[in-house]
């Protein structure tokens, strides 16, 4: 599958915790023969680096926006690389220029609570808690730092409720929708 420029294919995928986004990111790349970078791993790892947990780096990074602008920095590094699908909870507003799809994935606060709990193996109240606060820090934060409204949708190309499609599903839908964009823009 070729863009129509000289980079190659370039797909943000973007999300909420637990709305499938990186599996859906993963699986699309798979298909499509691309490089695979996560904006949210590179956030865990620093995290990690730094012995705190997620929502703690999040709360430091409401003060200290030079870590967003880090990880987003690196986000548009990989778009200008190209033949990349670029996952994160931002990335298709951080890469839109040069992104040839921007895809949003969603799915209700509940089912990706209980996503995240199974997934990490921790108690459903317990997440529910972080991921409302999590949420909070970086609609803040994105908000601050970029002028971004994450409940502002018109940036994306295509929209998938992740609760009613199979993650396979959706990646279909998706290069579908990459292949008559892209069929489009060469016609122009």
């Amino acid at each position: 599958m070729a863009s129509s420029s000289k980079r190659g294919v370039v797909v943000a995928v973007s999300g909420p915790p637990g709305s499938g986004k990186t599996t859906v990111a993963k699986l699309l790349a798979k298909r499509l023969n691309l490089r695979y970078v996560s904006i949210g791993q590179l956030f865990r790892e620093l995290a990690k680096m730094k012995g705190i947990d997620i929502l703690q780096l999040s709360r430091i990074a409401e003060k200290d926006h030079s870590i967003d602008r880090e990880l987003d920095n690196l986000a548009r590094l990989e778009a200008e690389k190209g033949n990349v699908v670029i996952d994160g909870h931002i990335s298709a507003w951080i890469v839109r220029d040069l992104a040839d799809l921007c895809v949003g994935i969603v799915a209700p606060f509940s089912v990706r609570v209980q996503r995240i709990a199974q997934r990490d193996g921790r108690p459903l109240d317990e997440v529910e808690r972080e991921t409302r606060a999590r949420e909070e820090s970086e609609a803040k934060r994105f908000r601050e730092i970029y002028g971004i409204d994450v409940r502002d949708t018109t940036i994306f190309d295509v929209i998938l409720n992740s609760a009613y499609f199979a993650p396979e599903q959706i990646v279909s839908i998706v290069i579908k929708a990459l292949e008559e964009k892209l069929q489009r823009r060469s016609a122009y």
